[in-house]
């Protein structure tokens, strides 16, 4: 909470200033937010991660007042990163950062535990605003993002839905994982592994990892 002092002019000023990190795996973003927010003599920036788990180090080490999260990260999406940053840090309140209009994953990310969500293209006044009202303890979602993404509705795709393994079996194809990398990492057999991703290719009505990637980026699956 900002406590409040007077000046030597007999105004007002916050003697807290709100600490913010950026998570997000392109250096022109996390610059140009920094650049916004030093504008603003009541929010530091006070650190960048390019990943999730290097957002979730430097959130469990540097305990940021606010988090502005990418909603795709090279490691992980943001629904996967939200409970583990909130661990980590738990009175960060987190801000999804995106320019996804209604992605699949912004519900998700909802769902997960965002605070609020806004778009890349934020004016100056506008970040600043954002932050002070999630400080505040304020929920909200940037009305230019489409009510696909907002919480419980579901964005609209063609066929049946994929299962939560399903999901994170195409995902990980996306980013270009074998079937035993992903059997590894979430701990199934590599057989699991291709029958998840069989089920999630006739879903999708495509034929193989190519066009289900393809298909999925259409829908706003990934």
């Amino acid at each position: 909470m900002l406590t409040i002092e007077a000046n030597v002019r007999g105004s007002t000023r916050p003697t807290t200033m709100l600490r913010v990190l950026v998570v997000d795996d392109h250096p022109v973003v996390r610059q140009g937010v920094g650049m916004l927010l030093r504008r603003d003599p009541d929010i530091v920036v006070v650190g960048e991660a390019r990943c999730g788990k290097e957002g979730i180090d430097t959130a469990r080490r540097l305990r940021p007042d606010v988090m502005l999260l990418d909603l795709r990260l090279p490691d992980m999406l943001a629904s996967e990163a939200i409970p583990l940053l909130r661990m980590a840090s738990p009175g960060t309140k987190i801000v999804i950062f995106t320019a996804y209009a209604g992605h699949r994953a912004l519900s998700a990310a909802i769902e997960a535990g965002a605070h609020s969500c806004l778009r890349k293209d934020a004016a100056e006044i506008d970040l600043a605003v954002a932050i002070r009202r999630v400080v505040r303890g304020d929920r909200f979602v940037d009305p230019r993002l489409e009510q696909d993404g907002m919480p419980g509705r579901m964005p609209r795709s063609s066929g049946p839905p994929l299962t939560r393994r399903e999901y994170e079996v195409l995902r990980r194809v996306a980013m270009g994982e074998t079937n035993l990398e992903i059997a590894n990492c979430l701990r199934l057999s590599r057989n699991t592994v291709k029958t998840y991703l069989q089920t999630a290719l006739q879903k999708l009505g495509v034929r193989n990892r190519v066009e289900a990637i393809a298909r999925a980026n259409e829908i706003g699956l990934l």
